[in-house]
């Protein structure tokens, strides 16, 4: 068992050190979890409510938002190659600014193929390539990007914007080269990138009003096809000036970060990113329930996992009780924990239904399934009124029940698979009574999986035997009890995951 942590926990640092070898500023992870929950926000609701539900300018500011989200990813990728590097410091050849004119005329390309049609019009991102061209090129790259991508919309997309919108693309590559020069040669900053985005586009819709006939058709284009355009565009257009304003940021800085940043700080610096995600999407405070005492505590490791607890309000009798592990540590599994959390908030709040919430949330985790991170949920839907408990466990550490008529603990059922691996499974609701008295403890594996120094593992039985012992204490007691036990049990010996542990009580 020790030499499979232990393999695990090498396997862990090597991707760390991997992931961190490009030199991110703890900013730059931030934004990599903004871009994930902005992009799964989107699709989220893309699925949910369709363009009849949402209406035709919300749809298409969404799916634009959505393929700006994946522009994005696209051109940090970019980013971090040695041409876009070098175009960066100034250093311009023939070859370097030909490969950054094709990569951002095939981005360009991209977004005209990812865009919406509006009454024959196409609401897209295609300026996007050849504004970032120009901002960091000059007008050599923007043009060259530029007609790239308005070309190929003009030879082979038609339609009645045909011609402003290629006007507008090439124009867009020029123009922000212009203003490189006119700053000296350097990147103008976000501000002055975003502020120009917003200017180019709306300059876009313009040669629209003034181009395509009848009049009252390019004007119904507009009013659809402004805000959706206009917004996706300056959102990518800021997010990438953010990276570009970074990686700048790390050049005047790169000696002092290569002498602090060894592979030892490189692994701390991510773990604390993580346990910063982590932390966030905690709960601020325990709720106040009418007939029932309740308390949590979370103790991350220094090795960084994804677990999370959660309360969320459904009606004034009944409240959603989560607890989750995933699997894996850093800032996979964080974002994972993150996304999974805000999923089941987003739909416990819609139904009481148990089952519907981890049917919801299995269908949308699918995609990480082949990333061999694991999540596991306990789910359960607390009715305050009636003393019930409805849940479903799918493949969480079993809560423990202590009754107090028979003064003993007992497990609650454990579905054995985890949530993502497969599409068609059923979930079949369980309910569990609770009196007086009667005690609910949620906990992660690493509260029974805690070891001392002769390598035994903390266990079950331990943590049963402390509930039976402890039953007459308030949840707040109890939840201090396991600590200091498992703290005493430990001593010295590394903690490699999270813990994290709920006690419900009824009053």
């Amino acid at each position: 068992m020790i030499e499979l942590q232990k393999k695990r926990i090498a396997a862990n640092y090597s991707k760390i050190k991997t992931y961190l070898r490009v030199n991110e500023e703890h900013s730059i992870l931030n934004l990599h979890a903004l871009i994930a929950i902005i992009g799964s926000i989107s699709v989220l609701l893309i699925l949910e409510g369709g363009e009849e539900s949402l209406g035709l300018a919300l749809h298409s500011l969404l799916v634009l938002i959505e393929k700006t989200c994946v522009i994005i990813v696209i051109a940090y990728i970019v980013s971090r190659i040695k041409y876009f590097q070098e175009i960066l410091d100034g250093k311009f050849t023939f070859k370097n600014q030909a490969i950054i004119i094709l990569i951002f005329g095939a981005i360009s390309i991209f977004g005209s193929y990812s865009g919406v049609s509006i009454f024959g019009a196409l609401a897209n991102v295609r300026d996007l390539g050849p504004m970032i061209a120009g901002l960091i090129g000059g007008p050599i790259v923007g043009l060259g990007a530029g007609l790239i991508g308005g070309l190929y919309r003009y030879f082979f997309l038609g339609g009645l914007t045909t011609l402003p919108c290629s006007i507008a693309t090439i124009l867009a590559g020029l123009f922000a080269g212009i203003i490189f020069l006119a700053n000296g040669r350097k990147f103008i900053g976000i501000f002055g990138a975003v502020v120009f985005a917003v200017l180019m586009e709306t300059f876009h819709i313009l040669l629209v009003v003034l181009i395509v006939k009848p009049q009252s058709l390019a004007l119904t284009i507009a009013e659809e096809l402004t805000i959706p355009v206009v917004f996706a565009n300056a959102l990518g257009i800021l997010v990438f000036s953010f990276i570009i304003s970074n990686l700048l940021r790390e050049r005047k800085t790169s000696e002092e970060r290569n002498v602090y940043f060894d592979e030892l700080e490189r692994k701390k610096n991510e773990l604390k990113v993580a346990q910063k995600i982590q932390q966030t999407f905690l709960p601020d405070s325990i709720p106040l329930l009418k007939d029932f005492d309740v308390a949590a505590i979370n103790i991350p490791a220094k090795e960084v996992g994804g677990d999370f607890y959660d309360f969320i309000p459904i009606t004034e009798d009944k409240i959603g009780i989560a607890i989750a592990n995933v699997s894996e540590k850093g800032v996979p599994a964080a974002l994972l924990m993150a996304l999974s959390k805000t999923i089941v908030q987003t739909k416990a709040r819609k139904t009481n239904q148990v089952s519907e919430v981890m049917e919801y949330l299995n269908k949308l985790v699918m995609i990480e399934a082949e990333s061999g991170i694991d999540l596991s949920l306990f789910y359960s839907v607390l009715d305050m009124k009636n003393k019930t408990l409805t849940y479903i466990n799918a493949g969480h550490e079993s809560p423990l029940v202590f009754k107090k008529d028979t003064s003993n603990s007992i497990e609650l059922a454990n579905e054995d698979f985890k949530l993502g691996k497969l599409i068609n499974i059923e979930f079949k609701e369980k309910e569990i009574s609770l009196n007086s008295g009667d005690i609910m403890v949620f906990y992660t594996d690493g509260i029974v999986d805690a070891l001392n120094e002769e390598e035994e593992s903390f266990g079950i039985d331990k943590l049963k035997l402390l509930i039976n012992e402890n039953y007459n204490l308030p949840s707040e007691d109890i939840v201090l009890k396991i600590k200091q036990e498992i703290s005493f049990f430990s001593k010295d010996n590394p903690q490699f995951d999270d813990m994290t542990l709920v006690v419900l009580k009824v009053d």
